[in-house]
Parts: C-alpha cells; sequence; structure tokens
C-alpha cells in the first residue's frame, strides 16, 4: 500500500498552485506504435482491451489505475508523456461496451475534476455508444449524474486532447469530450464512428417505410445502411463540419499527444468572473 501511494503521490504536483513534476524519460516521444494499426476488430461490436492502447502509449508502459473495481466500463488514471503528468479517461469496450451509466459518469466527473484542481492535463479516449437508458437509470438519476460530466469537461481550464478510438455515438460524444464541451484538440483514428446512432439503427428508422414498401426488404436495408456508414459514420465528414481537427493513424497516437501537449503547456482561460457552476448534484 505504502509502495502504492508513492507512485500516485509522484504524479501530483505538491499544491494547487504548482503544475505536475515533470521527469526524465528515455522513451522517444515521436515514437511510433504499429500495433494500435490492427487493434481495432473489423466489426464494431466486437472488443478490444483499452488498457493495451493506453500503457502503449505513455511513457514507458506505465499506466496507474485508479478505482479498477468500480464502474468497470470506463478507466481514469494517471500516465506521462515525455516525462509530463496527464490525466487518462477513457472507456472499456470489453465491458459493457464501454456504456456510460450513473457510477461511470460519477467516476469520470471526479477524477476530471480532481485533475484540473491540480492543473493535471487530460487525454479522453474514446468508444462508448452512448449513456445507458432504462427504467433503473432513470429512476436512479442518469440525467442528474450524467450532467456532472459534462459539467467536469465545461469547468476544466487545464489542456483537454481526445482521441476518437471507435464509437462516439449520441450523449457520449458529448460526455468523453469533444469541441462542444471545450476540447482544444480532437483526434479521430480512420476506425472512428461519429453519429447520433449506429447505422444499423438510424437507416432502420429514416428509411423504415422504403424498406417495409420495398419487394425485398433486407436488400434495401442493406443499402441503406451502407449509404447511412459512407456517408455520415465516419470520422472524415465530423472533419469536414469542425468536429475533429485531424484524422490521424492509430501508430502515430503518442506522437500526436504529446505535440499538442507541447502546444498546450501555458494555455491559460479567462472566464468571467463567477463563484462556480450550478452543478446539479
Amino acid at each position: 500500500a505504502l509502495d502504492k501511494c508513492k507512485q500516485l503521490l509522484a504524479f501530483l504536483p505538491s499544491n494547487n498552485r504548482e503544475k505536475p513534476p515533470r521527469i526524465a524519460t528515455s522513451d522517444d516521444a515521436e515514437r511510433i506504435i504499429l500495433e494500435l494499426d490492427t487493434i481495432i476488430p473489423d466489426q464494431p461490436s466486437r472488443s478490444f482491451d483499452m488498457i493495451q492502447v493506453i500503457t502503449s502509449i505513455v511513457d514507458d508502459r506505465h499506466f496507474f489505475e485508479l478505482l479498477r473495481d468500480y464502474a468497470h466500463n470506463c478507466i481514469i488514471g494517471f500516465g506521462r508523456f515525455n516525462g509530463r503528468t496527464v490525466g487518462i479517461v477513457a472507456n472499456r469496450p470489453s465491458w459493457s461496451s464501454g456504456v456510460i451509466d450513473i457510477n461511470a459518469a460519477d467516476k469520470m466527473a471526479r477524477f476530471i475534476r480532481f485533475c484540473d484542481l491540480f492543473n493535471i492535463p487530460l487525454v479522453s479516449f474514446v468508444d462508448s455508444p452512448g449513456y445507458l437508458i432504462g427504467s433503473e437509470q432513470d429512476w436512479n438519476g442518469i440525467l442528474r449524474h450524467g450532467a456532472k460530466l459534462l459539467y467536469a469537461w465545461a469547468d476544466a481550464t487545464v489542456p483537454l486532447i481526445s482521441i476518437i478510438i471507435r464509437k462516439s455515438y449520441a450523449g457520449a460524444h458529448f460526455g468523453m469530450l469533444d469541441k462542444a464541451m471545450g476540447a482544444d484538440l480532437v483526434f479521430a483514428w480512420p476506425t472512428a464512428l461519429i453519429s447520433i446512432v449506429g447505422a444499423e439503427t438510424a437507416a432502420s428508422v429514416i428509411f423504415a417505410k422504403e424498406i417495409k414498401e420495398a419487394a425485398n426488404p433486407e436488400d434495401v436495408r442493406k443499402k441503406r445502411i451502407k449509404e447511412y456508414q459512407d456517408i455520415y459514420e465516419n470520422p472524415y465528414m465530423a472533419a469536414e463540419r469542425g468536429c475533429v481537427d485531424e484524422i490521424i493513424m492509430p501508430s502515430d497516437t503518442r506522437k500526436m499527444i504529446n505535440r499538442a501537449l507541447d502546444l498546450l503547456q501555458n494555455k491559460t482561460v479567462a472566464k468571467p468572473w463567477r463563484k462556480y457552476s450550478n452543478i446539479n448534484l
């Protein structure tokens, strides 16, 4: 336990007026990680190991995960990029597809606010189909708890970087950090799926009448799904509209994060004076 405390404290500044400590590292800031180019399955419904993605990108493959046994569908923890301390927030697609529920929203929101309090930049790795729906979540306050996550991002003044790896659907697009929530830079892998819902759901709703009345409904359904995927459910449309700054190869992710942190190291935010946000509690 004492060893774990030492590891944790090594990431943090002595107080909230200081920047986090920066240590020397022999890990090349421009290191290319070829294994990431093939880590995402062809089928969006299949999972992959997000921890493997994170550990391959951070300095010396050292990622200090927090609250591992609580809200498994998301990941929080500390890593370093070129010696800098960075807070990492991610979805875990291998657990409930990385959906955001009440516990995940609380877990990520508190960590984001903690990092902001101690001047620690944040990087978000996105692969989530949205917020969890259903009567149980509704009765327990998913709207109120989910809003905490949005408040945390919107209030943060530290450097904010988002990496859209795969699914960025519905409310999760905002809950996992995008331009509207204050992201400084948003990068997307070519595998990113950015849309209000998945192509199959969207096509079945938008073209419901056409599919139902077609001589061969299944062929029409497949055609419309493919059309929706090609036109809308891809990072290129999002980049064209300014929601994504750059589409990058997965193997370049570490390099691009380090360059972004260099660019944002002196970031300052000027906001109208107020005591604090009236967050939903």
